[in-house]
């Protein structure tokens, strides 16, 4: 019975750490991803794919931020 609740916390916790990892990383991704599109050469334009990236991770980190308000 000991094993099981210990196995359990232990899952909790990770799942918090994983969660927490994944949304600071949307996070810096989006940071970074804003810079690239803000500093690259206005001839040539920003990448789409950079672009959707940035707001996907945006959007990904404002929904977990939000839930947890």
């Amino acid at each position: 019975m000991v094993c099981r609740q210990c196995f359990y916390c232990y899952t909790i916790t990770m799942q918090k750490i994983a969660t927490k990892v994944f949304v600071w990383a949307s996070i810096a991704f989006a940071i970074i991803g804003m810079i690239m599109v803000l500093t690259i050469d206005q001839n040539q334009g920003p990448s789409p794919v950079i672009v959707i990236l940035t707001s996907f991770a945006l959007s990904v980190a404002s929904k977990y931020l939000n839930s947890k308000s």
